[in-house]
Order: C-alpha cells, then structure tokens, then sequence
C-alpha cells in the first residue's frame, strides 16, 4: 500500500512501524512532499528573481531545494536578499514595511497551504508585493501511480492534513474508477496502523470503499471556507512535478483578475525547462515509492541532510531526510 504524505513516512519510520508489519505487507512513500516536487524550473525562477534584486520570501523548508544550478541559499550567499517567514502575512508585513523594495512570496504547498495564500492573494496587499506559486494538488498524483505499470499498489492511505480542506469527495474516483482501497489517516501511530488494517480489511473481502479513520478531524464536505477561497483565487492548470513530468489538472495558478499579483508576469521571468535530477541521484524513484532511499548510490554519501543533492533529502517531509533521521542514523 502507497502513502501519499510525509508525515506519515516520518510517523512510519521513527516510530518503527514497518517492523510491525508481516513480511507481505509493504508500505511505500508517495509523492507526499511538497517542497520535494516541486521542478527545478521554479526554483530557479525564485533563483532569478532574487538576483534580479527582488527580495524573495518562503518557507524554511524551501531555501535549500536545489535548483538546476542552485538553490535560494546560495543565492543568498552570493548576495541576494532571499528571508525566510513563518507565514505569508510576515512577507506581507516585511513589505509594507519597506515600500522601496520588490517582495516576492514563494508559495509552495499542497491543498492545505494553498487557503493562506489565497487569503492573502483576495486581500489588500501592497503594491510592491507578488506571488511565484508552486502549489500542487494531491488527487491527481495519486491518480498517475495507478498508470505506472511496474508499481503494483493494493490502497492508498490518503493524507489528512490535505483532506481536512478537499473533504472526501475527490477520492471517490479510486475505489469506483480503479477499485482501489483508499484510507484516509491521521498522523499517530495508532492512526497509521489502524489505515492499514482498515485497507487489508477491505483487501480480504475485496469491497474497495473509500473510509475516513480521521473523523475527528476530516469532515466528508472538507473545509467549504477554505475551498471558497481557493477557487476565487486560482485556476486549476497542468503542472509539473520535479522527476515525474507534467500532470494535467494537478497546479494551482493566479486566477487572470490577480495576474498583478503574478511575479512571473510582473517581472517577466519564465524557465521553460530545468535540471530537476542530477546524474547519479535517484530521487525521482524514491518519490514514487519505485525505490527506498538507501537504495539509491548517493544516499547518505554525496546526499546527505547537511548537503543534499536530491530535493528528498531536504525537508523533514522528505523520505530521503527522513530516513537519514530515523534510519541511517541507528545503523
């Protein structure tokens, strides 16, 4: 079975639960990740847009996602004015603060980052203040890991964090469309291994349903507020994920009446194609759960947390980070 969340690989794997598990029961980690997905392309965008002096604000998570040829933190290095914020309203705030200067806000994120950046996108922003969106939508990637033909996947154990604002609605396609058992889970351990007797349940009696084990936080509409949001402020479009390819339906993009709010049209920069895996990294198997991270050559050699080469080795959401963490560091 498939996990499509990096917070539940790091409950899997610091917790030990795959140790639990028979020898014919594998959990496999997905494309969960957000700053792991997310092209080289827009890295290096936010890259060029920094050196173009523009000062660039983003989560912690996102500095040290490489680029094709760098990241935000070299970029700082070299002088670049590049700040890292708890939330957008502080790049807001740091804005306001400082009207001579260009701010830009790299918003990164799936379903459950993307209301913020709409809430602040639908509000009064000033005029020196832009958005470089990178959000990404989970469903449709679940959706491509059912086409590969040498992945072999029994259910799905959907995130809980993304379904507390999408609701249940979107996953129905799995268990009528593909017969796909399709848990969603909470975080505790106790949530994990309940999602994957609740799978093997529906396994043995081979009645594909989608079941929500984290009721006490998933409502079946999801978060209406934050959906409402959400569609003022983007269209849906094809997106690309770093190492798996362009996926239709899968990207969030400014709706055209905040195309001022667009820093890729408000400054003309645009990177048609980047180098999103570097000879020799694996990154791109790990992500779709092909590979486990100690399989790939680079893993914890020339890829390591304090230098990492794959953008799995570099958010705490990131199986290769997570696995260094928690694995690697037992042995």
């Amino acid at each position: 079975m498939c996990h499509i969340c990096g917070t539940h690989e790091w409950t899997i794997t610091h917790f030990g639960l795959r140790s639990l598990l028979p020898e014919n029961i594998e959990v496999i980690a997905g494309p969960g990740c957000p700053v792991c997905i997310i092209p080289a392309a827009e890295i290096d965008e936010a890259v060029q847009l920094a050196k173009k002096g523009i000062t660039i604000t983003c989560f912690g998570d996102v500095l040290r996602v490489p680029g094709s040829d760098s990241s935000l933190l070299e970029a700082k290095a070299g002088g670049a004015d590049v700040r890292i914020v708890y939330a957008v309203s502080d790049a807001v705030e740091m804005a306001k603060q400082e009207p001579d200067k260009e701010f830009v806000f790299h918003a990164v994120g799936f379903e459950t980052t993307a209301p913020i950046t709409a809430v602040e996108a639908l509000g009064d922003l000033p005029k020196n203040f832009s958005f470089l969106v990178s959000h990404r939508l989970i469903p449709p990637a679940m959706e491509l890991l059912l086409g590969l033909g040498d992945l072999e996947i029994s259910g799905f154990i959907a995130p809980g964090h993304v379904s507390a604002i999408i609701g249940l609605k979107p996953y129905e396609l799995f268990p009528r469309v593909y017969r796909m058992p399709t848990v969603i889970a909470g975080f505790e351990p106790v949530d994990v291994l309940m999602g994957i007797y609740m799978i093997l349940k529906q396994v043995s009696e081979n009645t594909p349903r989608l079941e929500n084990e984290y009721s006490r936080v998933v409502k079946p509409e999801g978060n209406l507020k934050a959906q409402e949001l959400m569609d003022q402020a983007f269209n849906v479009t094809a997106g690309n994920w770093r190492g798996i390819g362009r996926l239709p339906d899968s990207a969030l993009q400014l709706k055209p009446t905040l195309a001022q709010l667009d820093a890729r049209e408000k400054f003309d920069v645009h990177v048609l194609q980047g180098k999103d895996i570097l000879l020799g990294c694996e990154c791109h198997l790990v992500v779709i759960g092909k590979i486990k991270p100690n399989e790939c050559p680079m893993f914890m050699k020339a890829c390591t947390p304090a230098k990492p080469i794959g953008a799995c080795m570099v958010s705490s959401e990131g199986t290769c980070r997570v696995w260094a963490k928690n694995v690697a560091a037992q042995q």
